[in-house]
């Protein structure tokens, strides 16, 4: 069979693993920087809390990127430049070079640096690295996930109320309160960053993720592909997809290891807010 060809077609093995190897050296950079008042010190603002270790990565992360494709716009968390204006190019980076910030600067370990490569408002190669576990999560459209090489299988079916929520706390609070005792969940996960949470859904170790806060696309592009290769569902608090189009952000996120698991919070969801599907 003759390799696929078009915009969607699987990008070249030396594009993906050189995006690998530069989201794992600024992983490996985020870590020694820790050590570094400069890089941890930060402040909240507008419910998200940034340090100087935001910007450094930024940097080295979308210099990286420019080395591999240099025609490719970036836009970053710290930079969203040509997304600025509602309009996105064919073809870019979207990353999020520090997502768990808060983590980061209060040493937990929930933190991860990730990089996606955006070719028609669809991700088509990604890659995540979280330093303090050593884990680089990679994922190809139609080609599979994998964790540190190893391929990622389809997660197991996990009807609503099965497996483990997870969430940011120590105990779930807020909505993950909510929609773990409505469903009867028994397990629960305490994670960092939305993406590191939604990395854990893909490789099975989480079943459920449900937040109502604000999420951008460079929080989700690149856990997406690894849930869409593993089988899982990811949507919107409202159950409607991330499009990649128009606004950089949405309201809320559902993570789940079994699609009809998300369709069913989404729906439960709806009711809670009065607007019930149908």
């Amino acid at each position: 069979m003759s390799a696929r060809r078009g915009p969607h077609a699987p990008p070249p093995a030396s594009l993906v693993d050189a995006l690998a190897e530069a989201v794992a050296e600024v992983g490996a950079l985020l870590r020694q920087w820790r050590s570094d008042p400069a890089a941890t010190a930060g402040r909240w603002h507008d419910g998200q809390f940034k340090a100087g270790a935001d910007t450094r990565a930024h940097d080295a992360l979308s210099a990286r990127l420019r080395r591999i494709s240099p025609s490719t716009p970036v836009i970053s968390e710290e930079d969203p430049g040509p997304a600025a204006g509602g309009r996105r190019p064919d073809r870019y980076w979207l990353i999020d070079p520090l997502d768990g910030t808060a983590s980061y600067a209060h040493g937990f370990p929930g933190y991860v640096t990730q990089a996606t490569l955006m070719v028609d408002a669809r991700p088509l190669a990604a890659a995540v690295h979280a330093p303090e576990t050593g884990v680089l999560y990679t994922a190809v459209h139609g080609m599979g996930a994998a964790a540190n090489g190893r391929m990622l299988p389809r997660v197991a079916p996990a009807p609503p109320g099965t497996g483990v929520l997870t969430d940011n706390t120590p105990e779930p609070g807020g909505i993950a309160r909510a929609a773990y005792d409505h469903f009867g969940y028994g397990g629960y996960l305490e994670c960092g960053g939305i993406s590191l949470k939604l990395c854990r859904i893909a490789e099975g170790a989480a079943h459920l993720l449900v937040k109502d806060v604000p999420v951008r696309d460079w929080d989700v592009a690149a856990p997406d592909l690894l849930l869409r290769e593993t089988g899982c569902h990811l949507s919107r608090l409202d159950g409607t997809p991330f499009d990649y189009r128009g606004d950089l952000e949405g309201t809320g996120v559902i993570g789940a290891a079994d699609p009809g698991t998300g369709t069913a919070v989404a729906s439960w969801h709806r009711e809670r807010e009065g607007h019930p599907i149908g």
